[in-house]
């Protein structure tokens, strides 16, 4: 099988034969990172990065087979970030909150992340230790491995999820110049109206009565109220307490 064909992980980094490669794969990693985080996944190409680090792009296929390879290299990478998992505690609620919040961390710091991850898993290395590290947590608790593995991935979702709709809404506010309050302000009148018309008696009272929309730190007192039910949903099925 070529080069073409062997994925990224199976290929050493460098060549039996030939000259010694003047760039390293964590140098055009990094270099591809910095191009997709300031001006988004779309500005990247093998061409960008190679002008980026002074080179041609033909040579950047010296290190890489495919454009594909290079969102691998990059997609592991972040997920060594802060040092990669922390080691497991026992207290398997607490390593998946903080596997949640490290995770929705990771993400605000690459937005370009949620269009990669939402697609098949990553599987360099760093990706593999924070995986093995999830199901670390929960292999004492009884459940099955397809259980397991489908909590990783519902923990992942809600977390993909929910920073998908924080970064949206920072974009609308940077699209519109209007903040959120002062949008919430501009559509008062017409709320009131559908509070009044009485068609929708649950929404007009999340506009009267609900708090949580309204508070300043709305972002994060939702993403911890939704991830705690999450974990409750768990405990309330383990097949084994701990």
């Amino acid at each position: 099988m070529d080069d073409a064909h062997t994925v990224i992980w199976n290929r050493p980094e460098r060549a039996a034969k030939g000259p010694a490669p003047s760039r390293t794969r964590a140098e055009i990693t990094a270099a591809a990172i910095a191009i997709a985080d300031a001006e988004g996944i779309d500005a990247l190409s093998m061409r960008r990065v190679a002008k980026e680090l002074g080179t041609g792009t033909a040579s950047l296929y010296r290190y890489l087979a495919s454009k594909d390879d290079l969102l691998d290299l990059m997609l592991d990478a972040v997920a060594a970030e802060d040092g990669g998992p922390p080691a497991p505690t026992g207290d398997w609620r607490g390593d998946l909150r903080t596997l949640a919040y490290r995770s929705r961390a990771t993400i605000h710091r690459h937005p370009w992340m949620t269009s990669l991850a939402a697609g098949r898993p990553s599987l360099g290395p760093n990706s593999l230790d924070a995986t093995e590290h999830a199901l670390a947590a929960l292999d004492p608790l009884g459940f099955d491995i397809d259980v397991m593995i489908t909590v990783v991935d519902t923990l992942h979702a809600f977390v993909r999820g929910y920073a998908i709709g924080e970064l949206a809404q920072q974009e609308a506010v940077r699209r519109s110049g209007v903040g959120n309050q002062e949008w919430m302000d501009a559509h008062a009148p017409y709320l009131d109206k559908v509070v009044k018309a009485g068609r929708h008696p649950l929404l007009a009272r999340v506009i009267r009565d609900a708090e949580l929309p309204h508070a300043a730190d709305s972002a994060e007192r939702g993403f911890e109220l939704g991830l705690e039910r999450l974990l409750d949903g768990w405990e309330a099925n383990l097949p084994v307490r701990p």
